[in-house]
């Protein structure tokens, strides 16, 4: 991700609006199809999307605070109540206290919950495997290039610390 940011500001070349608009319904639809396979998946449980998106950040980060969540989601405190109501209540998730500081709630998967995350998210993994694997070159790092760069610039330094956690080759932790 280092060279993603080095490479800001550098020949870069301005697309016609005609070929941006195609970039952006390319986007929707890709979108779209990105999160088809979830959906139907979720909606067996009778969840929704906020409830995928819970399930994710927390397997990623366990024992996360309920702030962190909700500076991850940028969703209403009332919003994702509802959500982790939903998803302790019927056995997904389970909070505990915080040790240091006893007002915090400590986010956790269970068993069912991380099994659930993973039925959601294998079908996305195929998605992106199948998306980046061109013989053609590093389809990946320009994934990740034009992915990182439609992030507003005010959160890129959030965002490539937590997708440097992975600590994998061309995430974040690589600088910059």
């Amino acid at each position: 991700m280092a060279d993603v940011i080095s490479a800001q500001g550098t020949g870069e070349q301005l697309l016609s609006e005609q070929e941006t608009v195609a970039l952006i319904e390319l986007m929707f639809f890709a979108y779209r199809d990105f999160v088809s396979d979830p959906d139907e998946i979720l909606g067996t449980y009778g969840f929704g999307r906020a409830h995928h998106r819970v399930l994710h950040f927390v397997g990623r980060d366990p024992g996360m605070t309920v702030q962190r969540l909700l500076d991850i989601l940028r969703i209403t405190k009332q919003s994702l109540g509802r959500v982790l109501k939903e998803l302790i209540g019927k056995g997904y998730i389970f909070q505990k206290e915080g040790e240091a500081d006893r007002r915090q709630r400590l986010l956790y998967l269970t068993e069912a919950g991380e099994e659930l995350r993973q039925r959601l998210m294998d079908p996305q993994i195929g998605r992106i495997r199948r998306a980046v694997a061109l013989p053609e070159g590093d389809a990946a790092h320009l994934y990740r290039t034009v992915l990182y760069r439609m992030v507003s610039p005010a959160n890129r330094e959030t965002v490539r610390d937590w997708i440097g956690r992975a600590g994998l080759p061309g995430d974040a932790q690589d600088g910059g």
